[in-house]
Formats: C-alpha cells, structure tokens, sequence
C-alpha cells in the first residue's frame, strides 16, 4: 500500500502532460501511486502516461468526458494511498514536495489538508511571480467570502478527509476546489508549508471563464451561508464579487497580467535559478527517456 496516492486529471494535456508527471515520478519521497485520471481525451495523452513505464502510473481511461469533479470523485474512490495528493497536468512539483507534505500530515495529526507555496510560470516556462499564500488555518479561512489562498495543484491531505467531503457533483464548473473548501474549513484544520514546493502555470485570462468562476463560486457562497444562517457573510460575497470585476477586466490586460502574478511577491534571482535548473533536469530525464515534452516548457533562455 503506498503512503500517498496522487490524483493527476487530464483531458487532451499532451503537450505538458510528461514534464507534470515526471516532476512527480523524480520525487525524493517515492512511496506513492500516480493515478492519471482521463477525461476523454483525443490526443495522446493516454500513451503520454503508459509511455513512462513506471508500475506506479495508474490510467484510468473510459473514453467518456464526466468533467473535472466527477474525475476527481473517481480518483477518490480508486486511491489507496493514507493521504491524496492533487497534481495538474499543466504544473511542475519541486523534488521535495511530498516529502515535506508528508512529514507536515504526520506531525500534526489534527491537520487534514496541507498545500504549499507555489511559483507562478508562463507558457514558455519563466517565472513570472509568486502566488498569494496564508500559511495558518486561522490566516486561511479568515475571510472565507473572499476566497481561500490555497492553490488546488498544491493540496495533500488525509484520504477519510477526501472521501467525507468529495466535490460536488453536478460541479461548479472552474469553483470545484474553492467550493470544497468552502464547505468544509468550519469542521477542518488547513496549512500552508512556508516553502516554494510547486511550479503552479497561469497562462493569458479568459475574461468568459473567470466570470464563469465567480459566478458558480457566488452561487456556492450563497448556499453555504445561507444555510448557516452566516448573512453577513453573505453580503460580504456578493459585495466582493462585484468589486472584483474591475480587476478581472485588468488582468486580461497584458499589464495587468503581470500585476497579477505577483500579487504573492516577486521572484528573486535564487529562486528564478533554482526553477530554470528544476526545468532542465526535468527536461533532460524526458530525453532520457524518449518522451515527448511539448512548446510550453522550453529549455529556459532558448529562442521563443
């Protein structure tokens, strides 16, 4: 039985898909299983995952699109690993990652989900910022109608936890992970490790998603503190979502992008060296290994 199964959904990732999973298989804790959760994918990506070899890939293929939640429920479901770790098919883990996660959750029984500090990269690979972080559960949860900064691609956390909670089905689409937490910070204990352990990408925004996000997430806002008789929290959601709009409208802007990604801090010279270095190791063990590795993520500093 491994210690930590990694749920990594992907539908048509081909062209990340093997530097994601290779900054999972090269961790330097190993007692692990990668369950690769397709989504129906029409490219490669299926034989991406198979290409590895690695008897701790698991795929999980139907040919059928269920849409991210359901993915995840079934990745729940199939996990034996004592803690679930989530993974993006388009983010890169730094080498240390579980093992610093898994030490946090074995020190801290009462602790149910912890994540980590995550740099900000773009579609060529360069650091671009750092994202917002609270470490506490108290810092985290303080403001829950205005979010929780607790980047999804990040999390690790106690299976029982996982399956007591699951996501929403039918999901709120692109609100999944915030509406989960959500619905579970009052009965739960949350951390954030003081550590850049997670490559995390943010390409261009797309005005038409991110206001499909703050719609289904002031939905689930609503609901939730509704129920909990919480209105003044309620109030504070619909105010802030309003608010927000103006700056969504600068974040599609190119400035404002840049703005955006460094709303956690700027990258320093240490940090930038220590990512190209990550970047390359990762895309030399692809070459090793005959796989494919896509436009997204060049070596850093060749021509764009």
């Amino acid at each position: 039985m491994p210690e930590v199964s990694v749920l990594l959904p992907v539908r048509d990732g081909a062209r990340t898909l093997a530097v994601a999973m290779v900054s999972v298989l090269e961790q330097s804790f190993g007692d692990f299983e990668l369950l690769v959760l397709d989504d129906g994918s029409a490219d490669a990506s299926p034989d991406i995952a198979l290409g590895f070899g690695d008897r701790r890939v698991r795929l999980l293929r139907d040919g059928m699109k269920q849409n991210l939640a359901a993915r995840l429920n079934q990745g729940i479901d199939a996990a034996v690993g004592r803690y679930i770790a989530r993974m993006d098919a388009d983010d890169v883990c730094f080498p240390d990652r579980f093992a610093r996660q898994v030490a946090r959750l074995n020190a801290e029984e009462a602790l149910d989900l912890v994540g980590c500090r995550a740099l900000i990269f773009d579609d060529s690979g360069d650091a671009t910022g750092l994202f917002p972080c609270r470490l506490s559960h108290e810092k985290l949860c303080a403001q829950p109608w205005n979010g929780f900064y607790l980047a999804h691609p990040s999390w690790m956390g106690r299976a029982d936890w996982f399956r007591r909670y699951r996501y929403q089905s039918p999901e709120l689409a692109r609100a999944q992970d915030q509406e989960l937490l959500l619905r579970a910070y009052p009965d739960s204990r949350f951390a954030v490790l003081d550590e850049i352990l997670l490559g995390y990408h943010m390409g261009p925004i797309s005005l038409r998603k991110i206001l499909s996000s703050r719609r289904n997430l002031l939905a689930a806002q609503i609901g939730q503190f509704a129920r909990r008789r919480e209105w003044r929290y309620l109030l504070l959601a619909m105010l802030v979502t309003m608010l927000k709009l103006p700056r969504d409208l600068l974040f599609a802007t190119t400035a404002g992008r840049r703005w955006r990604d460094r709303r956690g801090g700027d990258v320093s010279p240490e940090i930038e060296q220590s990512w190209n270095a990550l970047l390359r190791s990762l895309l030399r063990r692809l070459d090793e290994l005959q796989l494919p590795h896509g436009p997204e993520l060049p070596t850093p500093g060749s021509p764009k």
